[in-house]
C-alpha cells in the first residue's frame, strides 16, 4: 500500500499535477505553445541597457537637449505660419504632450529597473565588505591573543638586556669586594 502511494506521489511530482488535475502553485506550469511568438530578451542585457538609458537621462546634456527640443517645438508651433505648424497652439500642443507622456511612461520603469540593479549590486558589495570586515576582525583578535601570549611567555624568559644588567651588577659587586680580576688572571683547569 505504501509503495503504491510513493509511486503515485512520484507521478504527481513528475507531471506537476495533483490527482484532481488542479494546477500546483509550488511548481512551474508546463510549456504552452502560444499563437503569437513573444520575443525573449536576456535579463542581463536588458538590465544593462536600462542602466545606460537611466545614466543618459540623468546627465546635464540630456536635460539641455530636451529643453532645446521642447523650446524649438514651442517656438515653431507658435510663431510659424499655420500652414507649417504640425502641432498648433490652438490644440494646446497635443502631440508634444503625447510625446512627453510616452517618454515618461517608458523612462520611469527603466529608471526603477536600473535602481533595483544598483541596489542588488550594493547589497552584494555590502555583504562582501561585511565578510571581509569579519575576517579582518578575527585576524586582529587572533594576532592580539598571540601578542598577549608572547608577552606572558617573555616575562619568564631572560632577555639580553636583563642578562647584561645582571652581569654588570655582579661585576660591580665583585669589584667592591676586591675580587675583581680579569679572566686571563684566573688559572685554567
Amino acid at each position: 500500500m505504501a509503495d503504491r502511494n510513493d509511486r503515485a506521489d512520484r507521478r504527481v511530482v513528475r507531471s506537476g499535477r495533483r490527482r484532481d488535475d488542479a494546477p500546483r502553485l509550488d511548481q512551474p506550469q508546463e510549456f504552452r505553445r502560444r499563437f503569437v511568438p513573444t520575443p525573449s530578451f536576456s535579463p542581463e542585457t536588458f538590465g544593462r541597457w536600462s542602466e545606460a538609458f537611466a545614466r543618459g537621462m540623468g546627465t546635464a546634456s540630456f536635460i539641455v537637449g530636451m529643453t532645446v527640443f521642447v523650446g524649438a517645438w514651442l517656438v515653431w508651433n507658435t510663431f510659424a505660419p499655420e500652414a507649417h505648424q504640425f502641432d498648433p497652439r490652438a490644440t494646446n500642443y497635443t502631440l508634444l504632450t503625447l510625446i512627453l507622456s510616452l517618454q515618461a511612461s517608458y523612462a520611469a520603469p527603466l529608471i526603477l529597473l536600473a535602481q533595483n540593479r544598483l541596489a542588488d549590486r550594493d547589497r552584494v558589495a555590502l555583504e562582501q565588505d561585511r565578510a571581509r570586515d569579519e575576517r579582518n576582525l578575527a585576524d586582529t583578535e587572533f594576532l592580539t591573543r598571540e601578542v598577549a601570549a608572547l608577552r606572558i611567555a617573555l616575562r619568564d624568559i631572560a632577555t639580553r638586556d636583563f642578562v647584561r644588567s645582571e652581569l654588570r651588577q655582579l661585576l660591580d659587586e665583585m669589584e667592591e669586594r676586591g675580587l675583581s680580576g680579569s679572566v686571563d688572571d684566573e688559572p685554567r683547569r
